[in-house]
């Protein structure tokens, strides 16, 4: 018995994006316990993709996940105003540009 079951008996948790179409990437669609990478994507295969959804399913344990907290909002995303170059404020818009 792997020591994943002992401490969990429901196995790691993972988390699944799936691929709908060729070209665009994959998006998550959610999480699931599985004691094995193998068993996690054929799972993930069969609670996320079981209306073709997808052409591809990646499944990756969240303990690897590296994030952000809430609490680093302020200083983490500071935007860098020294920066100038990156504010797009230099340019004059054309007309017809709805998006930019």
């Amino acid at each position: 018995m792997s020591e994943t079951t002992i401490n969990n008996p429901q196995g790691k948790l993972w988390e699944v994006f799936v691929q709908a179409n060729p070209g665009i990437p994959h998006k998550h669609a959610g999480s699931l316990h599985a004691p094995d990478g193998e068993t996690a994507l054929q799972n993930a295969r069969d609670v996320y993709t079981r209306r073709s959804e997808g052409i591809s399913i990646w499944v990756v344990p969240s303990e690897v996940i590296i994030a952000s907290t809430s609490e680093d909002s302020g200083s983490f995303f500071d935007p860098a105003d020294d920066k100038a170059y990156r504010h797009p404020t230099f340019y004059a818009i054309p007309d017809g540009v709805k998006y930019l």
